[in-house]
C-alpha cells in the first residue's frame, strides 16, 4: 500500500483527482493508471467515454434503432471508473442526486453507475483540459449554475 501511495502522488495527474469525493489510494491509481492515457489520446470528451465503455453503443438500420451495453471496450478502465463512481455517491450529494435520479427513471444499479460514471468523467475532462485540481466548492457553484432554469424574456 505505501509503494501504491508514493507512486501514486508522484504521477502529474494525483493532484488533479485526488479532492474528489471517497477516491482512495488504491482507487485513484486505478482511475490515472486507466483513464490517464485515454485522457491523453481522446480528442473530446464523448470520445473519451466511449472508450472509457460507459456510454451503450447504438446500432440503428433502416426503420429499426437498439441500444445496447457496450462489450468492446476497455473494461480495467470501465471497472475502475465505476467502482469510483459507486464510491463517490456516498461522499457527494451531486452524485447521489445523479444516482438516485437514474434509480427513479427505473435504471439498475449498473446501468445507474454508469450514467454516474459518465458525469464524473465530463469532470475529470474539465479538470485535464483546464489543468486544474478538482475542487468541490467550484464543481457545486458551476452546479448550480448549469441546472438554473431559464425563464422567459418578457416581451
Amino acid at each position: 500500500d505505501k509503494a501504491i501511495a508514493e507512486a501514486v502522488e508522484a504521477h502529474p495527474y494525483a493532484p488533479l483527482f485526488a479532492t474528489m469525493p471517497r477516491i482512495g489510494k488504491v482507487s485513484l491509481g486505478q482511475v490515472i493508471g486507466e483513464i490517464g492515457p485515454i485522457l491523453e489520446r481522446a480528442q473530446t470528451c464523448e470520445q473519451l467515454i466511449a472508450e472509457a465503455g460507459v456510454v451503450p453503443v447504438t446500432r440503428a438500420s433502416g426503420k429499426s434503432r437498439t441500444v445496447a451495453f457496450r462489450f468492446a471496450t476497455n473494461r480495467r478502465a470501465r471497472v475502475a471508473l465505476t467502482t469510483f463512481a459507486d464510491n463517490s455517491r456516498h461522499g457527494s450529494d451531486w452524485a447521489a442526486k445523479i444516482y438516485t435520479d437514474a434509480r427513479a427513471r427505473k435504471k439498475r444499479h449498473p446501468h445507474a453507475v454508469r450514467i454516474l460514471a459518465r458525469s464524473w468523467l465530463r469532470v475529470m475532462w474539465a479538470c485535464w483540459r483546464d489543468g486544474t485540481c478538482y475542487d468541490p466548492a467550484v464543481h457545486q457553484a458551476n452546479s448550480k449554475v448549469n441546472t438554473v432554469a431559464e425563464e422567459p424574456l418578457a416581451a
